[in-house]
């Protein structure tokens, strides 16, 4: 306010200006350091009295004084825009109530005229432009807020749901050591054989958690993080460290997965992403296999194909021809709330970033065999 009292009256003179209208807008202004003292209700009659006064009133009574000038016609605009940032009810009472009141003022003063001059009336479908496209963004922030919520709920949700098993695995088998050792020593070989059991378990429930905690990093991050191809990747070596690290349950849940080597080959890629791709897929693979009760994974490394190519199959459940075209949509889960549905779009969006590509053929209740198949770089035979 003194400011532009400066500048308008004495740098670039206007044909009206008052210095009484913009000292009741700093004394406004002034009364706002004090907001946290007031009561909840009549900080919102200050904000509605303050809003209305020093936006859409004042600059409103100031453009129709000036004669609808070009000065003031585009500070009422911005004083709008600003008046729109706020929220959106509020901002609408402030603007009909402003307005109304420097109509009826500048009718007072004596410049009725300038209300209905064509410099005047041409200002209305902009500033209603201006509120309307100002409201609908406040809207579409608010919805995308509300979807990043859920998008975060559904995430939370999805790490509640994967880790609350294995940590109340983990309590039961503590709970089960301090009954063991609550007297001190294992008092025969079978308790003891039962200790070490339940620490191993302890153990895979640690890694499986690591490793879950991993993939959800890495999916939420992967729309930021660089995904080009950086290195030439063995996918022998690939599937070997995807072995190593696999929290395998048992020993006979590992004896269900065979590796077939054709002939290596290899690709650009990066290696610790080629495993994150592999872990997905042995994961859901070993997910159908236990909920058909049956069924064995093969992973063939096939270099000698004229597209050289890695074969996930898995004998477990398969999917449902309806829903094949859907597992590879990101948040899409199969069977319903069976996961958080990234998995499979992450592995999608990996290997095309790779200029590879992902499929999958497979028949329900018999197999599902997912094929990455890669450009062909470089093909070594196996020794």
């Amino acid at each position: 306010m003194p400011l532009y009292y400066l500048i308008w009256h004495h740098f670039f003179p206007q044909e009206y200006e008052s210095l009484t209208l913009r000292a009741l807008g700093i004394v406004l202004c002034l009364l706002g350091l004090f907001a946290r003292c007031y009561h909840p209700r009549m900080l919102q009659a200050y904000l509605l009295l303050t809003l209305s006064y020093v936006l859409p009133f004042f600059f409103t009574y100031m453009f129709l004084m000036n004669h609808a000038s070009g000065v003031w016609g585009e500070s009422l605009l911005i004083a709008l825009v600003l008046l729109f940032h706020f929220e959106t009810a509020l901002a609408m009472q402030a603007y009909l109530a402003g307005t109304l009141a420097a109509c009826c003022a500048a009718i007072v003063a004596g410049d009725a005229a300038t209300l209905l001059s064509k410099e005047a009336l041409q200002q209305l479908p902009i500033h209603w432009f201006t509120i309307a496209v100002l409201s609908v963004a406040k809207i579409s922030r608010h919805m995308l807020a509300q979807e990043k919520l859920a998008g975060l709920g559904a995430g939370l949700a999805s790490v509640a749901h994967e880790l609350r098993t294995p940590l109340s695995s983990v309590n039961a088998n503590v709970r089960g050591l301090l009954r063991t050792y609550g007297t001190g020593i294992c008092r025969n070989g079978e308790e003891k054989f039962a200790a070490i059991d339940a620490l191993a378990r302890i153990q895979f429930e640690v890694r499986h958690m690591n490793h879950m905690i991993d993939l959800f990093l890495l999916s939420a991050s992967a729309v930021r993080q660089n995904l080009r191809p950086i290195e030439m990747v063995s996918m022998h070596a690939a599937v070997a460290a995807m072995l190593e690290r696999y929290p395998f349950v048992s020993h006979a849940q590992k004896q269900q997965v065979a590796l077939e080597l054709r002939t290596d080959f290899h690709f650009a890629g990066q290696s610790e992403l080629a495993v994150i791709v592999l872990l997905n897929l042995l994961r859901n693979a070993l997910k159908a296999i236990h909920r058909a009760g049956k069924g064995r994974v093969r992973i063939i490394v096939d270099g000698q194909h004229q597209v050289p190519r890695l074969l996930f199959i898995d004998t477990g459940c398969g999917i449902a021809r309806h829903h094949l075209p859907l597992i590879f949509r990101r948040f899409y889960s199969y069977p319903a709330h069976n996961g958080s549905g990234i998995g499979l779009a992450l592995c999608q969006d990996i290997l095309r970033a790779w200029n590879s590509r992902i499929r999958c053929v497979t028949r329900e209740q018999a197999y599902a065999i997912f094929v990455l198949e890669f450009p062909p770089v470089l093909a070594t035979t196996a020794r």
